[in-house]
């Protein structure tokens, strides 16, 4: 007698998850909801439901692999992580702490699949929980900390840049002034926004080509900081050029978008390129090791 189960999961596994899912939905659905018209909806934390998506599209992809492992429940830590997010959702929805309530989400997850699944399945969705990591929003204290530094690190790479060219350009600490223009770099342009979202596209990418070399994977990893530095400075300088030869209103309408897209495209090249760097040097060391 075949089992109107889905195949991806044990028949018994998947009628335990429909009130586990449900009361999932429960609880997230509202923050989710408040999420979507609030930190998500600025352009400093837009990314979140990119990640979002992007988390689920790989539990989804891991289903095979998820199937064909053995189901052997971890109770004990399963339990406990479950218990812990319980407690941080508790906290963060009654405080309005973002961090405690929407940092639960991949704790609760990995507790249940501990729970009913184990410890093999867990493994199989690590790159998804890491996502999930990844959409939580981070205090405001600490995303300005680490955003200033950024900005004028970026602010002033692209007014050297333009400088070296021949543009008329000065600065003045994240205020660029380009011919009769001012711009003023802002954090969607040099922020947390940017790395976070090129560190998903970056891991994303690794996933997808499913590189075996850990050293490969940790290194592109890493190299992502740099290339989001380096795609803000091309992106700021876009907006600058643009201002200067077309207006402020064409600098701050259409093509300020289009900005965004050079960045992103600009960021997918260097990924790519240096992942290429990556295993050219890989199969020469490996020619001249044989």
């Amino acid at each position: 007698m075949n089992s109107l189960a889905p195949r991806w999961l044990p028949a018994p596994a998947v009628l335990a998850c429909w009130p586990l899912a449900l009361g999932f939905a429960a609880l997230y659905l509202p923050s989710l909801w408040d999420l979507m018209h609030g930190i998500w909806a600025t352009d400093q934390q837009g990314y979140g439901p990119l990640v979002m998506v992007l988390a689920i599209w790989l539990i989804w992809r891991q289903r095979d692999a998820i199937r064909a492992l053995p189901v052997r429940p971890s109770p004990l830590s399963g339990w406990t992580l479950v218990v812990v997010s319980t407690c941080m959702y508790a906290l963060g929805r009654s405080q309005g702490i973002l961090l405690f309530e929407v940092g639960s989400a991949p704790v609760l997850v990995s507790g249940l699949t501990l729970l009913m699944l184990g410890t093999a399945q867990w493994r199989a969705m690590a790159l998804a929980m890491l996502f999930m990591c990844l959409m939580v929003p981070l205090p405001g204290a600490v995303v300005d900390a680490l955003t200033q530094p950024m900005k004028m690190a970026v602010s002033f790479a692209a007014e050297h840049l333009l400088y070296w060219v021949g543009y008329p350009i000065s600065r003045t600490g994240v205020m660029i002034t380009i011919g009769p223009y001012q711009l003023l770099v802002a954090d969607a342009c040099a922020g947390l926004h940017t790395l976070f979202t090129l560190e998903a596209m970056g891991l994303l990418y690794l996933n997808v080509v499913r590189v075996s070399s850990v050293f490969r994977n940790v290194t592109l990893a890493i190299l992502i900081v740099p290339i989001s530095f380096c795609a803000n400075v091309i992106r700021v300088a876009v907006l600058s050029l643009i201002t200067y030869h077309f207006g402020d209103a064409a600098g701050q309408g259409f093509l300020h978008g289009f900005a965004g897209m050079v960045l992103f495209l600009t960021a997918l090249l260097l990924i790519v390129s240096a992942d290429g760097l990556l295993r050219s040097g890989h199969r020469l060391v490996r020619t001249e090791r044989a």
